[in-house]
Order: structure tokens, then C-alpha cells, then sequence
């Protein structure tokens, strides 16, 4: 099992350009912990996941650490030309001394569709077509220079149990990618829809919310806030609205709107919650069903300073509990 963390430069009301910042030293601080993996998102026309490019994140990060690995969580490839994108992809990998991760997805929210002038009723076919773009000219396109340094840039395609697309991933080879609201049963049932086609097993990158806290209902409570916000915004971007400003306390009155957002239900019934004993519990349990587990987590915090101090919890407490 591998172990990441997911960083999607979550603006809170502060600065953008120190929540920018704070990402990046997110990431040095993952690898200092020992984490295995970093993945960044990529949001567009967004107040508040500001990262619409995340080339530039893992390139600054990977000029600041030697070891963690770099992944992208992931490039909407529909709205990028496959060739540019194979370039910045091999250069990335150059910088990196060889450790990125190339994930793909096929977006989709009204703004990315509208303003890169996309059809919604393509995305899926326009990923394949650019995924397999992409992976040929890094193989074997001889004008391509950089060359990586990977023989092989493990590629990931996410998806929400999608048939077509697990299908399409387990003929070339590639892992799946699945969102903080995949359910594990979601998971088990597409590992093993790929084992049919493929003969093996995938290698799965499965994001979850993560609080660590001296109980599971002080977990939740602590969680409950900024998944509901994260929601909430995704879901106004995808009605073209403005993201709504960060007010814990208003909260109280939102929770029983909660089953309106987006899918906070699932983000947060497929989180890890609880207090240490409770998190390495559900981890073992996750572990214990996906073969090839890459297991990200997404630290439910507004505030930098309690992230890290979960993270250190994590990789002090938790992790020698769950690894081997």
C-alpha cells in the first residue's frame, strides 16, 4: 500500500497567493512525514480550489523534495492539446528526476465545457482519444524532447464506476482513479471488472477525507464544515455561480440542506473519521479488499496548522499501525 495526500489549494477567505504557497509546503512536508505521494487537482474558474494548472504546482514541488512522488489528480484532458500536454508531462519528469504520476480525467463542470468551448456529450470519447494521444508520443514519438526518464509513466483515469472507461483502462494497462465519494463496494466492484478484461488487478488511487480526534463524533463534527463547503462550491461552479464565503459558524443552520449538495453524503460516509485506533481500523478494512491500494488522503481542515498536525498524527500513530 501506498500513501498520499491530496491537495486541491483550498482558498478560505485568505490570501490566494499564500494558499498557493501553503500547498507547496504541504507537499515538502508530506515527503518530510514519509508519505509516499502528493496529487494535485485541477479546478478552473474556481474562487476557491485555485489550481488551474497543475503542471506548475508539481514542478515547484518537485524542484523542493528528492523522494515523494508527483501526481496529477487530475489533468481534464479534453481541454488540453495531447502533444503540448505529453511535452509538459516529460518535462515534468525530467525536473523530477523520474517520480510523476500522470492521472486524467474527463471534467466536465459548465464553465471548463463553456469557455473551452467543449461538448459535454464528448468528454469521455475526447479523454480515451487524448489519453492514448498522450501515452503514444511519450512511448515512442521520436521528435519528442524532452524524453522521460520513466520508461513508463504510470497513468491513472478516473472514474465514477463508469463501465466504458474501467474497460478502457484495463486494455491499456493504466490504474483507476476514484474520488473522495467512491463507495469501497464502487471500488471492489470496478477492481474486479478490470481483472476480466485485463487479467490483473489495477492499481487503484482512492481519495478520502481524513480527520483524525478524540472520538469519531469529534471527528465528524470537525470534518463536517469544510466538506460541506468543498461541495458546495463544486457544486455552484457547476451552475455558474459565485463560491460561497467560508463561514463556519453559518454552518449550523446548512447542515440539514446537506443532502442538497453535490454527494457530501458519500464524502463523508466513505471518509476516515475517528480517533486513531477508529482510522487505522477503516484503513485496514480498505486495505484488506483493494488489491494494489494507493490510499490519499484529503485532511478535512481549514487551517494549515491543524493539517499538519493531522498529518503528523498520521504518520506517527496511525501509519505503524497499518502498514506491512
Amino acid at each position: 500500500m501506498k500513501l498520499g495526500i491530496f491537495l486541491l489549494t483550498e482558498n478560505y477567505g485568505g490570501s490566494v497567493h499564500a494558499t498557493i504557497a501553503n500547498d507547496i509546503e504541504l507537499g515538502v512536508y508530506a515527503e518530510e512525514l514519509g508519505f509516499d505521494e502528493v496529487w494535485f487537482a485541477e479546478h478552473h474558474f474556481n474562487a476557491f480550489s485555485v489550481i488551474p494548472n497543475p503542471t506548475l504546482m508539481m514542478a515547484t514541488l518537485a524542484a523542493k523534495t528528492k523522494r515523494i512522488r508527483i501526481g496529477s489528480a487530475a489533468f481534464l484532458a479534453p481541454f488540453y492539446q495531447s502533444m503540448r500536454l505529453a511535452e509538459e508531462i516529460a518535462t515534468l519528469d525530467n525536473l523530477s528526476f523520474g517520480r510523476i504520476d500522470a492521472g486524467f480525467a474527463k471534467g466536465g463542470f459548465a464553465y471548463d465545457v463553456e469557455l473551452f468551448e467543449k461538448s459535454p456529450q464528448n468528454l469521455r470519447q475526447e479523454m480515451f482519444k487524448s489519453v492514448e494521444k498522450i501515452d503514444e508520443t511519450l512511448s515512442s514519438y521520436p521528435l519528442l524532447e524532452p524524453k522521460p526518464l520513466q520508461k513508463k509513466i504510470p497513468f491513472y483515469i478516473a472514474t465514477f464506476s463508469t463501465i466504458e472507461t474501467i474497460e478502457f483502462a484495463a486494455k491499456k494497462g493504466y490504474g483507476l482513479m476514484f474520488s473522495q465519494g467512491a463507495t469501497l463496494e464502487q471500488c471492489i466492484e470496478a477492481q474486479d471488472v478490470y481483472k476480466k478484461v485485463a487479467g490483473v488487478y489495477p492499481q487503484i488511487v482512492l481519495m478520502r477525507v481524513f480527520c483524525v480526534d478524540e472520538s469519531y463524533q469529534s471527528a465528524y463534527e470537525k470534518a463536517m464544515p469544510v466538506t460541506d463547503h468543498f461541495i458546495k462550491c463544486m457544486r455552484s461552479v457547476q451552475s455558474r455561480q459565485m463560491q460561497p464565503t467560508f463561514k463556519k459558524e453559518n454552518y449550523e443552520a446548512l447542515l440539514k440542506q446537506r443532502y442538497q449538495f453535490f454527494d457530501g453524503k458519500k464524502f463523508l460516509d466513505s471518509a476516515i473519521l475517528g480517533d486513531k485506533e477508529e482510522c487505522a481500523l477503516q484503513i485496514q478494512k480498505i486495505k484488506s479488499e483493494i488489491k494494489n491500494l494507493h490510499l490519499v488522503l484529503k485532511v478535512a481542515s481549514s487551517n494549515a496548522m491543524q493539517t499538519r498536525k493531522m498529518l503528523k498524527v498520521f504518520s506517527q500513530e496511525i501509519k505503524p499501525k497499518i502498514k506491512g
